[in-house]
């Protein structure tokens, strides 16, 4: 199943709770994410269709490895553009928003080169 950037982002911030809290429930997920239940529970049943979810007997949202390992890109790329944005200047609160839009387009290739030439 191939994502969209609305799915790489519930990737990523199922992620990002279960870092923070260790756990992560389709209400805290609507919450973090501002969005209704109703669509929260939309994305995760399609998320789980696509394999990058599993369901737990708790309630709790559980990465796949292949949804762990997208949301994993998507965190990392994340963190590394918000940081290069603020480095030369921009505001933190718009380095975040323009990071969250740009983790989407860049190749591999090119994330990788600005790794390694920004030493980041």
């Amino acid at each position: 199943m191939k994502l969209h950037t609305s799915g790489e982002d519930y990737l990523e911030a199922i992620f990002v709770l279960q870092k923070k809290t260790g756990a992560a429930r389709s209400i805290d997920l609507a919450r973090y994410m501002g969005f209704s239940k109703a669509s929260v529970s939309r994305a995760v049943g399609l998320l789980w269709d696509g394999g990058f979810l599993e369901p737990d007997t708790d309630g709790f949202l559980c990465l796949t490895d292949a949804g762990k390992e997208v949301a994993e890109k998507i965190y990392e790329r994340h963190r590394f553009l918000t940081d290069m944005l603020i480095k030369i200047g921009v505001p933190p609160q718009i380095a975040e928003q323009d990071a969250c839009k740009m983790e989407h387009v860049l190749s591999a290739e090119t994330f990788e080169c600005l790794k390694k030439k920004l030493d980041m």
